[in-house]
């Protein structure tokens, strides 16, 4: 099983710390995020994983190598040329993440009681992928139909609406927000080919979700924090 672990942010909203380490090795809880995020999904079965990197990028490199990469198969996508961003993060480290089985996507700076099993068997062979969203709130949401299916992106602050579907209704669909973690089907890879180097994962989806089943997973009893700011890190971390 393969995770992309998204480590390459600068990290800006967390300075100083990262003025001098990277977001990825900033402590929480007395552990780095990177060893919150790869331990919990390796605990869950995931034996490869690829990590991103650009700020600080060799820190990194040198963390997972003082832990014997935690005794599964680790690879690098190096953006150490230029930060990607998520969507071109993913086109970027696509010869890492061929295969036949879907690969997750994990923001480093998400710490949740998120459950890789349950997440894995809400996926439905043939979506493109699987998001998953909560109903925390936020200002900015993805809209799904009743059937789970991505069908817009609203702006509550703004009022801005982006669907393929003109004229669509927020009112009539489900507002729920994106928690940076997604599983995806490597059906993926060829479609953003296209793509330029860098573009943001919400662009794309937006693009191909007419044509594309692009679905909501909700998890009951979903804790998440995405920890961006320094008034976050002394989160509690949920178990």
């Amino acid at each position: 099983m393969k995770a992309l672990i998204f480590a390459a942010g600068l990290g800006t909203r967390l300075r100083p710390i990262t003025d001098t380490m990277p977001k990825a090795l900033v402590p929480v809880g007395g552990k780095p995020l990177l060893e919150h995020v790869a331990t919990k999904l390796i605990a869950a079965g995931y034996d490869e994983l690829v990590i991103n990197v650009h700020h600080f990028a060799e820190q990194i490199r040198e963390y997972v190598a003082a832990r014997n990469n935690w005794g599964v198969q680790v690879a690098f996508s190096d953006e150490t040329d230029l930060l990607r961003e998520t969507g071109g993060g993913i086109r970027h480290a696509a010869p890492l993440l061929a295969g036949s089985e879907p690969f997750l996507v994990h923001n480093v700076d998400i710490l949740s009681n998120f459950d890789p099993t349950w997440f894995w068997a809400q996926h439905y062979a043939g979506d493109l992928a699987t998001i998953l969203v909560s109903e925390r709130e936020t200002q900015r949401y993805f809209l799904f139909d009743d059937d789970n299916r991505l069908v817009g992106w609203i702006n509550r602050a703004t009022g801005e609406v982006r669907s393929p579907w003109p004229g669509i209704d927020p009112d009539q669909c489900k507002c729920l927000a994106f928690s940076g973690i997604h599983l995806i089907d490597p059906a993926i890879l060829p479609l953003m080919q296209d793509w330029p180097e860098k573009f943001p994962i919400v662009d794309f989806y937006l693009a191909v979700c007419r044509t594309h089943t692009v679905r909501a997973a909700v998890q009951p009893g979903l804790e998440l924090h995405d920890v961006g700011k320094l008034s976050q890190l002394d989160c509690i971390i949920p178990e």
